[in-house]
């Protein structure tokens, strides 16, 4: 068995996002599981699984959301009123491979032989990806009566998995200074609650972009040079690079597993997509094509460049392009009480299935 199924054995995987959570879920131990893993992988490690296209698949969605404790009003489109269901039946087929199905089932042995921990570093537009992580792992085989909710997500069960979220918007600090609350590029100080996991995952861009009441700092500061504000891909270039940099002075390759979760696209303007609508409302179906008619943002061109420049393996899970071609998957404006049309966050069940999927199938490549 390679080194790789092992870790698997026994994962402690890192997700950063702002407060911790934890849950406790299950993974499936028998032989077939793993006969299956190394097919999966012998098929993968030969396939671009970014590159495809979405495709009808009639066991989609891989649970309801009424039966997940987890999901958040803003993110469950038909507990409030999104009236067409054809945005959950569809999946990714990669062009050269198909994705492993079994999601769930990959990250927990049982209890008493092995635990998983994950925790990661995010910004709230990702809590769907853990969220949908946990209810995935919630279907495969829990107890109602042992899950809790206090201070955050707290998914727990029989099974012993455990979900560790730290919710940091920009990865670099922010200070309450006499001047406000300043956005330090050249500093984490936060890091310390990141070590000695097995697995981190990272992410950020969406809050970098606010500006107004929704901004979360009031100036920029770089070494003793305090701005109060700044060209938002440059600022984010900067603050990148300083995570770039503590990713290789705190990491140990051999024993941490590091992946950067690709740019979340938005779908506000519709002319992006070649359309006459103003944006995601109304819109049913996603795009096909092997590209998006108006490109990858600018700040997919900020992670590959800082990606480069890191010494220390960091797996890239590129989600942008297949993710742009899902005009559909937002909650528009079945969003609970969230005012407005949102077209940036994703309904759940929806499209972050898609995103562990990946991630399943990155970590049996």
């Amino acid at each position: 068995m390679s080194n790789l199924l092992l870790q698997l054995l026994a994962l402690f995987i890192i997700f950063i996002y702002a407060q911790f959570v934890r849950a406790e879920l299950i993974v499936h131990n028998n032989v077939s599981d793993f006969l299956n893993l190394r097919i999966n992988r012998e098929l993968l490690s030969n396939c671009n699984i970014f590159q495809g296209q979405w495709v009808i698949d009639p066991s989609f969605p891989l649970y309801q959301s009424s039966n997940c404790p987890f999901i958040d009003p803003e993110f469950d489109c038909q507990k409030y009123g999104r009236p067409d269901k054809e945005y959950l039946k569809y999946a990714w087929k990669p062009d050269s491979c198909n994705l492993p199905s079994r999601v769930g089932s990959v990250f927990i042995k049982k209890k008493n032989k092995s635990i998983i921990s994950v925790k990661w570093v995010l910004p709230f537009i990702k809590l769907v990806f853990w969220v949908e992580l946990a209810c995935l792992v919630y279907n495969i085989g829990h107890t109602r009566e042992a899950v809790t909710q206090s201070d955050g997500l707290d998914p727990r069960s029989e099974y012993g998995v455990t979900l560790f979220l730290y919710r940091t918007p920009y990865l670099v600090d922010i200070v309450r200074d006499k001047i406000g609350r300043v956005l330090k590029l050249d500093s984490i100080q936060q890091g310390d609650a990141w070590k000695g996991m097995d697995m981190l995952i990272f992410n950020s861009w969406h809050w970098w972009t606010h500006k107004g009441k929704s901004q979360g700092w009031d100036y920029m500061q770089e070494g003793t040079k305090v701005s109060k504000d700044m060209d938002r891909l440059i600022a984010f270039y900067k603050g990148l690079t300083t995570w770039g940099r503590w990713v290789d002075q705190n990491v140990d390759s051999s024993k941490t597993k590091v992946f950067f979760q690709g740019i979340s696209p938005t779908h506000y303007m519709g002319k992006e997509w070649g359309s006459s609508t103003k944006n995601c409302n109304s819109e049913q179906i996603p795009l096909s094509g092997s590209t998006y008619p108006a490109g990858l943002p600018a700040s997919t061109t900020v992670v590959n460049k800082v990606l480069s420049s890191i010494k220390t393996q960091v797996y890239l899970l590129d989600i942008t392009f297949l993710s742009q071609l899902r005009k559909d998957a937002h909650p528009s404006t079945y969003s609970g009480q969230h005012p407005g049309n949102d077209c940036s966050h994703w309904c759940l069940p929806g499209l972050p299935d898609t995103w562990n999927q990946l991630l399943y199938a990155t970590l049996v490549m």
